[in-house]
């Protein structure tokens, strides 16, 4: 007999995906959503599940329709769907409209659902972009400044959303738990092609699609530690309300090319070895909006301090080189870069 019933949002995702497998190999039964059905057969193959195993409802971000359905009979919602753009988008409420209408659906059906607790993946980006100065270590009790001239569509949307979320709670939500899990960038195995966009820093390093490795950095987080977090956050007792910045090792794009250099050998030839100079950056940006945008992440460091989730959840995340090592092996096997 199952534990429970758990709702899993985005559930073709990439995080979402390993959330999946983790919830059901702890015997937890399991229901999705999906925006696009034609995706489910796929994805379902991948994890060895079926319609029968592995419910799967249709409901999007920026619709009503499907979430009460969705909802219904549920112990616990993991919402994960969150839009994520492959390109800059031209107006950012396409972003941000989604992603915080989307959060409020999700906990409006699980508040007339009676589910007890909500997980909700934010990201670092609600936490430590849009300030000036040197800041440099950054925990749970900092807040990003969605209106600062630096934060960009994705970091706001996550910023805006996770905010909201909050708001909703405190109004609404009594009697109901949430929890937020704000990773970094989240790499790992991937399953398929259909990977996510924050996969694409690796793509573009051992493809060798860049001419050299630019100045920005990442705190860096396996897909399987946050997954594993996300479960923790669920089944801990006495969470209500908590936030829990599950970020590793922060790495420059020169650490990350070395290490796949170090563990992947032959296979990392096209990997660049040199630093790609800010002023090339820069005229690069003239061209590609893409980079433009992120521009003002020069040289910025932003080490985030995981050890609330150490101590709450016991959350034990593994070395960076073995995240970076397995996801390298996993995009070169799977065929999505080919070397």
């Amino acid at each position: 007999m199952a534990k429970g019933l758990v709702l899993v949002t985005g559930a073709s995702g990439y995080i979402a995906g390993e959330v999946i497998r983790q919830l059901l190999a702890d015997g937890w039964a399991v229901r999705g959503t999906v925006r696009n059905p034609a995706k489910a057969d796929r994805m379902l193959a991948a994890m060895g599940q079926t319609r029968e195993t592995l419910p799967l409802f249709a409901a999007d971000l920026d619709s009503d329709a499907g979430w009460a359905e969705a909802a219904a009979g549920v112990d616990y919602v993991q919402h994960i769907a969150s839009p994520i753009p492959a390109n800059v988008p031209k107006n950012p409420d396409d972003l941000i409209r989604p992603a915080r209408d989307g959060a409020l659906r999700v906990l409006a059906a699980a508040k007339a659902a009676g589910v007890r607790r909500v997980v909700m993946t934010s990201s670092t980006a609600a936490v430590c972009y849009g300030m000036d100065g040197t800041r440099r270590v950054f925990t749970e009790a900092d807040w990003t400044n969605p209106d600062h001239p630096d934060t960009y569509p994705y970091v706001r949307s996550k910023t805006i959303a996770e905010r909201a979320a909050r708001d909703w709670m405190a109004a609404n939500g009594a009697g109901m738990e949430f929890v937020t899990i704000n990773p970094g960038l989240v790499l790992g195995p991937v399953q398929n092609a259909d990977h996510s966009a924050s996969v694409e820093v690796m793509v573009k390093l051992l493809s060798g699609a860049l001419p050299g490795t630019p100045n920005f950095g990442f705190p860096v987080t396996d897909l399987r530690d946050i997954a594993d977090a996300h479960v923790r956050a669920m089944t801990t007792p006495g969470l209500a309300g908590e936030r829990f910045l599950c970020a590793g090792q922060f790495l420059w794009m020169r650490e990350i090319a070395a290490i796949l250099r170090a563990e992947l050998g032959p296979k990392a030839r096209k990997v660049p070895t040199r630093g790609l100079p800010d002023v090339l950056l820069k005229l690069i940006a003239l061209f590609d909006p893409a980079v433009r945008i992120v521009l003002t992440e020069l040289g910025k460091e932003r080490i985030c301090d995981a050890g609330h989730a150490r101590e709450r959840l016991g959350w034990v995340p593994r070395p960076a080189a073995e995240t970076i090592r397995d996801c390298g092996n996993s995009l070169i096997g799977k065929g999505v870069v080919k070397i």
